[in-house]
């Protein structure tokens, strides 16, 4: 990136860093998505190659792509539903739940994965290969070793 374009940036985003925050905050209600969109909406001008006629329309097309992509992130939440940490942990309060989730924390960096891509984040196991770059079967491989070794760790876990 050249020094113009970066002095530019640096202004626009000055001059548009906390509108576009409290559009990302008011649209996706979550501190963290917030500030991803935000950055996003900003990797989006740094590739945007046309020009912008006035400040006026430069700021009408960073209000329109920072909306389009909260929209997206919204869209994308809601066909993958997800859990957060503390609401998860905040669920289990008897010994038996608080153990699987103990052992459940404690699998192979593998098993992890595809547990939580498809109990938790809700992905089907063509997407879970999609993301992974492996195939559907591979996917379901790593499953059924994950779910054999869950099992295995937590009746070890109830026989201490």
């Amino acid at each position: 990136m050249d020094d113009n374009k970066r002095r530019n940036l640096e202004a626009v985003f000055s001059r548009y860093n906390q509108m576009l925050y409290k559009i990302s905050i008011i649209m996706l209600c979550n501190e963290h998505d917030a500030c991803d969109a935000v950055q996003e909406t900003f990797v989006k001008y740094l590739e945007y190659n046309g020009s912008f006629h006035d400040d006026e329309h430069e700021k009408a097309w960073l209000i329109r792509v920072n909306i389009n992509v909260c929209k997206n992130y919204l869209r994308f939440h809601s066909l993958h539903p997800t859990v957060d940490y503390e609401q998860l942990t905040m669920k289990y309060h008897t010994e038996e739940e608080t153990g699987l989730m103990d052992e459940l924390f404690q699998l192979s960096q593998k098993s992890k994965e595809v547990m939580i891509l498809h109990y938790i984040e809700g992905y089907t196991n063509a997407e879970i290969g999609k993301i992974l770059r492996i195939s559907e079967s591979a996917v379901k491989k790593r499953m059924e070793r994950a779910r054999n070794e869950l099992r295995k760790r937590y009746n070890k876990h109830l026989e201490d």
